[in-house]
Parts: C-alpha cells; sequence; structure tokens
C-alpha cells in the first residue's frame, strides 16, 4: 500500500512541480516535447498552469504523509482525495480525444486510468486492514 501511495504520488508531484516552477515549459512539453498534449488546449495562461501545479503539490503532500504515516483514515482520504481529482480529469479528456493522434489518445488514457486504479485498489486494500499501520 505504501508503494502505491508513494506512484500516486509520484504522479501528481513530479508533473505539479514542473507545473509550478516552469509553467511555460509544461504548457509546451507535456508530458513529453514530442506530444505536446496541453497545447492542443489553447491559450496558454501562466496563473492556471501554477494553481494547478500548486494544488497537485498538495495533493501530492497528503499522499506522501499517507505513505509514510499509514493510518487507515489518513490513507483512505488520500485515496479519495486522489480520485476526486482523477475521475473528472478523465472524463473531461475523453470527452476531447478528437484533437489527438492515437500513440496521444492511449497514452492519455493509460497515463489517467492508471492513478484511479492504483487508488482504487488503495481504497480496496484499506478496508481489510485495521486501525494504524495498515
Amino acid at each position: 500500500m505504501r508503494a502505491a501511495l508513494v506512484l500516486l504520488s509520484l504522479g501528481q508531484g513530479v508533473p505539479g512541480a514542473w507545473a509550478l516552477f516552469a509553467p511555460r515549459s509544461f504548457h509546451d512539453s507535456f508530458p513529453l516535447p514530442v506530444f505536446a498534449w496541453v497545447t492542443k488546449f489553447p491559450p496558454y495562461n501562466e496563473h492556471l498552469v501554477r494553481d494547478l501545479g500548486a494544488l497537485s503539490l498538495g495533493l501530492t503532500t497528503v499522499l506522501l504523509w499517507a505513505a509514510v504515516r499509514p493510518e487507515r483514515p489518513l490513507v483512505r482520504a488520500a485515496a479519495f482525495g486522489c480520485l476526486a481529482f482523477t475521475v473528472p480529469h478523465l472524463v473531461f479528456h475523453v470527452a476531447h480525444l478528437g484533437r489527438f493522434e492515437t500513440v496521444d489518445v492511449i497514452g492519455q488514457l493509460i497515463s489517467q486510468v492508471t492513478p484511479i486504479v492504483v487508488a482504487g485498489m488503495v481504497i480496496l486494500l484499506s478496508r481489510r486492514s485495521s486501525g494504524a499501520g495498515i
């Protein structure tokens, strides 16, 4: 469960830090310069990109805290918090896949479904465990 929480935190923290500290680069190059998915949703807005980065780092903090101190309520709150972001994010992108090439569609679906599955696994595993130190 700790590994899953760390994996979720990396999935939030890496792009979150990138968006916060280098918003233009994030907009122009995420997830890799050859794909540049964010550029398909113009225009660039530094404020919104930095805010997304800061919010992602906030979620990263909670996920990492849950990995370090895996107490059941914290683990579940972190996983549900992750789902509160990732599910609507997936829904938006599924509704806007028409502007992307097939390789980009596959990459987006994998990168957006994976944290949902991992967070769901954390929630299921935390149901079976009891108390602190799950």
